[in-house]
């Protein structure tokens, strides 16, 4: 946010007080958004009128179901990290089940069990722990992939890794082999896209941005003394205009490919807020920590280019083959996203989740996105998400 006149300072004020009324990107430009420790407990989901319309409009949910559905995704986060540490060696990894409104544990030993259903949650049986498939996850990483490949991931729900193609390039001899050696240790499964992703950076457009050059990338989530956001919008050094072309401050640090995050500090004429932008659909939300939502749970984005759209976590720890190199550690999901939004915000209830960083497809035939997950970037950097 900058310090403009006594009418933004008010209205800054007034965000800091009740954090609800709609406001042009430029009052909140701490939260406007480019394109691509134990974490804090969540507090109580926001259930505003529009945020239950949006989860309405993506994930096809009367208000009554969204309601539920916050509230039990938020019992199933508080119940994660305990499970797993119950589970112990035999933890096979997590999700949240929405069909029950229950996190599912999977352990590879029965006598487990017992155990984590006792802290609430249900368990499913699996031949393969946790850390077993992170590290043939990890040898994937080493591989080197081509352009037909879309990425890679652990899923829990099928116990395997996922390697996801590109439809039109299965057959391509690169992939192929690609495919071939990742099979070799036995724990790999094959999945089609039917687009590679792609970053969501994007050329100076009119709206409420923040610029970097040419580039025009949104803003994720603010910390004290700055704003983090996606990596591939500019390196250390760049300098950042506002959303009223204005200097705003300075890239300190950024990281593309391999991870996709940055983070700008930010001039003495302007200040953070912890807020997302609503963009008019859903009333701007507060933010109030960065307790990690489950896969399963519903995940909603706030980008400059399409605002505030909705869906629910795919995949965790997927690395990401861009035509620019691989990114490791990304969240998928199934929320839209279009150029321009790249470093924007995802949100799970209050608790912010990550920065935009791409996807494929669009907000008007649908697609998938991925982030970069808050916690790292702010443990990278050193940082405190400024929370409400």
């Amino acid at each position: 946010m900058k310090h403009a006149t006594p009418l933004r300072a008010a209205v800054a004020a007034l965000l800091l007080t009740v954090g609800l009324g709609a406001v042009h990107a430029g009052v909140a430009s701490a939260v406007p958004l480019p394109e691509p420790a134990a974490a804090p407990s969540a507090a109580a989901p926001s259930a505003s009128a529009g945020l239950l319309d949006a989860m309405r409009r993506d994930l096809g949910l009367t208000a009554s179901q969204a309601e539920e559905r916050l509230s039990a995704e938020k019992a199933a986060a508080a119940v994660e990290e305990t499970a797993r540490q119950a589970a112990g060696g035999a933890y096979g990894g997590s999700w949240y089940e929405p069909s029950t409104g229950r996190l599912v544990v999977a352990v590879t030993d029965h006598a487990e069990e017992a155990e984590v259903r006792a802290l609430g949650a249900d368990t499913r049986l699996v031949r393969h722990s946790a850390a077993a498939l992170d590290r043939a996850k990890a040898r994937l990483d080493t591989l080197g992939a081509p352009a037909g490949v879309a990425g890679w991931h652990v899923d829990p729900r099928t116990n395997s890794v996922v390697v996801t193609v590109v439809h039109t390039e299965r057959e391509a001899p690169a992939v192929r082999a690609f495919v071939d050696r990742a099979r070799a240790d036995g724990l790999v499964t094959v999945a089609e896209t039917a687009q590679a992703p792609r970053t969501y950076a994007a050329g100076t457009v009119g709206g409420d941005p923040y610029y970097t050059g040419n580039v025009r990338c949104s803003i994720g989530f603010s910390v004290y003394g700055g704003f983090v956001t996606a990596g591939h919008c500019a390196q250390a050094g760049a300098a950042v205009r506002g959303w009223d072309g204005s200097a705003m401050g300075t890239f300190q640090g950024s990281s593309f490919p391999g991870n996709d995050y940055a983070y700008v500090g930010i001039h003495s004429g302007w200040w953070t807020v912890p807020v997302v932008l609503g963009w008019g659909t859903i009333p701007d939300q507060l933010v109030r920590g960065s307790a990690e939502a489950p896969v399963g749970a519903s995940i909603c984005r706030s980008g400059s280019t399409t605002h505030w759209h909705c869906g629910t976590v795919l995949a965790k720890n997927e690395t990401v083959n861009y035509s620019q190199g691989a990114v490791h550690q990304m969240t998928k999901t199934s929320v839209c996203a279009e150029g321009g939004d790249s470093g924007g915000s995802f949100l799970s209830g209050d608790q912010a989740q990550g920065v935009t960083s791409g996807g494929w497809g669009n907000c008007s035939s649908g697609g998938q996105t991925w982030f970069q997950p808050i916690n790292e970037i702010l443990s990278r950097y050193g940082l405190t998400l400024h929370t409400a």
